[in-house]
């Protein structure tokens, strides 16, 4: 019998609080062809005093076997969002392993609206393990 369990890690740079929860993905698993699937929710909250936009976003992704590949991109999932002070912003998605151990970590490209400011909030490394590892 798997079990399912799902953790949550959180940190907060330059007043902005990012949340991620993972969760090992059976349906989407094939564990005998190397391919392991967990599924990620992130909440990125706004503690400044500014109106932020995220622009860009930055991976570090890492097998156990010392595979390691960097992911850049814009925005999160075809998203630019802007967060007033105090608001929220969430979204999911997924990410591949080959291991049955990983983890993730990396960073989003803010601007202040106001005067363009370019900032870093980072976004809190979390570890994804196939369940079975658990036994």
């Amino acid at each position: 019998m798997l079990l399912f369990l799902t953790f949550m890690h959180t940190l907060t740079s330059n007043g902005i609080t990012i949340s991620v929860v993972v969760q090992y993905l059976p349906i989407h698993s094939n564990p005998r062809e190397q391919k392991y699937i967990f599924g990620y929710h992130i909440v990125i909250e706004n503690g400044t005093p500014h109106t932020v936009q995220l622009l860009r976003r930055q991976w570090t992704i890492k097998d156990a076997d010392g595979g390691l590949r960097e992911v850049e991109g814009e925005g999160v999932i075809g998203e630019k969002p802007v967060l007033e002070p105090g608001q929220k912003h969430s979204y999911s998605s997924f990410c591949n392993l080959r291991t049955e151990l990983g983890s993730m970590a990396g960073a989003y490209l803010m601007s202040r609206v106001a005067d363009g400011y370019f900032f870093e909030a980072q976004v809190p490394e979390f570890d994804m393990v196939f369940p079975g590892k658990l036994n």
